[in-house]
């Protein structure tokens, strides 16, 4: 196999193109070739795909830290590079090594001289090109539309991989030595003046369809039950980093206000605006804030949470992705619903940047 597969190489490197046996067997490059693609490049592309999905990756205890998210990624880039290189030559050699015959195979399964497949070659190239004329300035209009068939043909299926509750935790060696920090930061006179007085005037405002609405001040939510969890940080930009993070469990701020039976969602408010102006919030269901792993975190690593990660307060629901964890936060809201907020999408990146409706890892 190997050295009939080098000697094609070079008879095709050198133009002298070896007699095409196709219809009746593949030489010795095409099968290793194809076996590559099918049997190597395939299952590592699956594979790394999915160690690419934090809830998986989270799951797998040792073998989602062996193969990570940055890894799984960079191998998953290596592969598709094969898938592309495959696709170019492949298509290249169809032309150069006999259109006719080869289109002959492909779209009228017969193999002689004739121009039987090369009319539906065409047919079908042409029609590959209306329709991706038709269909990019189409979804660009209506994006919205677009974005709601795809919850309707694949919602349902994210809606039952839900179960797959991550709650594994990492240790103090896996910390990263940087964690990235995203989101626009709060740019007010207010804000600059929490800063300057070291956020002692900072107050935490809990309300909506709650029995007992309340503000918390920094010091009064330090006196309450303290959580500490090392957990890894998944962006949906695609990169990740694994913190030290502590503050008050969400539970336990219930327990104080009693959110009504008909609240069905929390609503976190930002001090900082989105990257398109309009405050930014996101939207939770009411049993994410009851998960053993969410908690208003003022502590990043063991120090005071900085103002470039957060500070005072953020959110962290570790079961979800990083874009939803809001910092800065100024306000909960208990709500029954949230289509009367922004756009009605359930969150401020979900409003502007058509983000999926389910975002839990």
């Amino acid at each position: 196999m190997f050295p009939a597969a080098l000697s094609t190489g070079i008879q095709y490197a050198s133009l002298n193109f070896p007699v095409d046996e196709g219809w009746t067997r593949y030489n010795g490059l095409q099968q290793l070739t194809y076996f590559i693609t099918v049997f190597v490049a395939a299952p590592v592309s699956i594979i790394t795909g999915f160690m690419q999905g934090p809830a998986i990756s989270n799951r797998l205890g040792w073998f989602g830290r062996v193969l990570d998210r940055q890894k799984a990624r960079s191998i998953h880039f290596i592969s598709f590079l094969w898938f592309v290189f495959f696709i170019v030559a492949h298509g290249v050699m169809v032309f150069v090594t006999g259109l006719r015959q080869n289109t002959n195979h492909m779209f009228a399964g017969v193999h002689d001289e004739s121009w039987s497949g090369f009319p539906f070659f065409l047919l079908a190239m042409a029609i590959i090109v209306a329709a991706w004329l038709w269909v990019s300035p189409f979804t660009l209009r209506n994006a919205r539309l677009v974005q709601k068939t795809g919850q309707f043909t694949v919602g349902w299926i994210k809606g039952l991989i839900e179960w797959f509750d991550p709650r594994s935790q990492m240790t103090e060696k896996d910390i990263s030595p940087y964690l990235w920090p995203n989101g626009t930061m709060p740019n007010s006179p207010e804000f600059d003046s929490l800063i300057a007085g070291n956020f002692e005037s900072y107050r935490l405002i809990i309300g909506g369809l709650v029995e007992h609405p309340r503000e918390f001040s920094l010091a009064d939510l330090k006196a309450l039950r303290r959580q500490e969890q090392i957990t890894t940080h998944f962006c949906i930009q695609g990169w990740s980093g694994v913190a030290k993070w502590a503050g008050v469990p969400m539970r336990d701020i219930m327990n104080i206000v009693k959110p009504a039976p008909e609240a069905r969602y929390a609503v976190f408010y930002s001090i900082a605006e989105g990257g398109d102006r309009g405050r930014y919030y996101d939207v939770h269901k009411i049993s994410n804030m009851r998960h053993e792993l969410t908690i208003l975190a003022c502590e990043m690593n063991g120090e005071a949470l900085t103002v470039l990660h957060g500070a005072p307060l953020r959110l962290r629901c570790e079961n979800e992705l990083g874009f939803k964890m809001v910092k800065w936060i100024s306000a909960v809201e208990f709500v029954d619903d949230f289509k009367h907020l922004g756009a009605g999408q359930r969150g401020y990146n979900e409003d502007h940047e058509f983000y999926g409706y389910r975002m839990p890892i």
